[in-house]
C-alpha cells in the first residue's frame, strides 16, 4: 500500500494531482483545500495518500495534512460514504469545522456540502461523534449575548455561509459589547459587515 508520496508536481487541476516520484507518475485524486494549497507544477510535493483498491480499480486519495487523511479515514466508514464523497465532504468544510459540526450535531451545517441530505448528515453525526475524540475541531465562536444566536440564525438562513456569518457577529461585539443584547442593532451591524 501507498502511504507516503513525494516527488515533482508534474500537473494539477481540480480534484487531481500527478506526481512524478522514481520516474513514474502517480494520479491522485485531490480535494479542493489540497488543489488550492499545492506549489506550482515543477515543484517539489509531499503527500498523504490512502490507497483504495478493487476488482477494477486502483486509486489513490491525496492529502497535505495527515489530520485530513485521519478524518477521510473515518469518514469512508460510514454507510452510503465512499471515497470521492469524503473528499467531497472534505471540500465543503474544513477537517477543523467537519468534526465541529459531526460532535455539536448541527445537520445544517453538514447538508450545506453538496452531496451531503439530512439522512447522510444525521448518519455522520450518529456513526462518527464517538469516534472522533481524538481529533481538533475548530475553535468555539466567541459570540455570546441572547441576540447572538438568534442573529446567527437569521443570517444562515438568508444564505450567508455560517463561518462569514460568524466572523460579522464577532466583529460587530468586538466593537460594541452592547449590541449582543439588541437583535436589530446586532442583525443590520452584522449585515453591513456581511456584504
Amino acid at each position: 500500500m501507498i502511504a507516503h508520496l513525494r516527488g515533482r508536481l508534474f500537473s494539477k487541476r481540480p480534484g487531481q494531482a500527478i506526481v512524478e516520484a522514481g520516474g513514474v507518475g502517480y494520479d491522485v485524486v485531490i480535494g479542493v483545500p489540497a488543489f488550492a494549497a499545492l506549489p506550482a507544477e515543477g515543484a517539489e510535493v509531499s503527500l498523504f495518500i490512502y490507497t483504495v483498491v478493487r476488482e477494477d480499480t486502483l486509486a489513490l486519495f491525496g492529502f497535505l495534512e495527515l489530520q485530513e487523511k485521519r478524518l477521510f479515514e473515518r469518514l469512508i466508514t460510514v454507510t452510503g460514504v465512499g471515497p470521492k464523497l469524503a473528499v467531497t465532504i472534505l471540500s465543503g468544510l474544513s477537517p477543523e469545522h467537519t468534526v465541529s459540526a459531526i460532535r455539536a450535531q448541527d445537520h445544517a451545517m453538514l447538508t450545506r456540502i453538496p452531496g451531503v441530505g439530512k439522512k447522510l448528515a444525521e448518519r455522520l453525526v450518529v456513526e462518527l461523534k464517538d469516534k472522533l475524540e481524538d481529533m481538533a475541531t475548530a475553535p468555539v465562536p466567541r459570540i455570546a449575548g441572547p441576540a447572538a444566536d438568534d442573529v446567527l440564525s437569521a443570517l444562515v438562513n438568508l444564505g450567508y455561509q455560517r463561518p462569514a456569518a460568524l466572523k460579522a457577529i464577532e466583529t460587530v461585539i468586538e466593537k460594541d459589547k452592547t449590541a449582543s443584547a439588541d437583535f436589530d442593532r446586532l442583525f443590520r451591524a452584522a449585515m453591513m459587515v456581511i456584504r
